[in-house]
């Protein structure tokens, strides 16, 4: 099952509250208005500060406000400030050395277009669609994906013959 992680679901509720507060609002603040532990939302404002999602603002009003609207923050970008690079697998991320099984592996290459639908597919949901959406509508939010024409053989490794 493919799931998101619960401060991804928190950094969602958080930017959202945000939204709704329509200024500058304090960690305290949005834990007591959301019911999650301050501690948890500390760090998620954290994450998503440095992810660009939201600003700070230092001094006896200080606090956290939102860098861009609702409608210019895709749910890749609330993903990929909070999770890291979306991908399935870790090969797919690029980083060589992740599998031991690198160099032999089938599959090697081929998980690309299953990650580039899915980046697809959440880059063109911003969280405005999320909270405007009505469960019926949610459907029309999921952009075409193109996929392989043909389906993608992998190729198994050969065997020697046993003697």
């Amino acid at each position: 099952m493919l799931k998101l992680s619960k401060l991804t679901d928190y950094a969602v509720v958080v930017l959202v509250r945000l939204s709704q507060a329509g200024g500058v609002e304090t960690s305290p603040g949005v834990a007591q208005a959301t019911g999650i532990p301050e501690p948890t939302v500390a760090k998620v404002l954290k994450a998503l500060a440095g992810g660009g999602l939201v600003a700070s603002q230092r001094g006896a009003r200080g606090g956290y406000r939102l860098a861009r609207s609702l409608d210019a923050i895709p749910v890749a970008d609330v993903i990929a400030a909070i999770d890291g690079p979306i991908a399935l697998a870790a090969c797919v991320e690029g980083a060589p050395g992740q599998c031991e099984a690198e160099h032999q592996c089938p599959m090697r290459g081929r998980w690309d277009p299953v990650n580039t639908a899915i980046r697809t597919a959440l880059t063109a949901i911003s969280l405005a669609d999320m909270q405007n959406a009505t469960p019926l509508a949610r459907r029309s939010l999921m952009p075409e994906v193109a996929l392989p024409s043909r389906p993608v053989q992998p190729q198994l490794p050969t065997q020697p013959a046993a003697e």
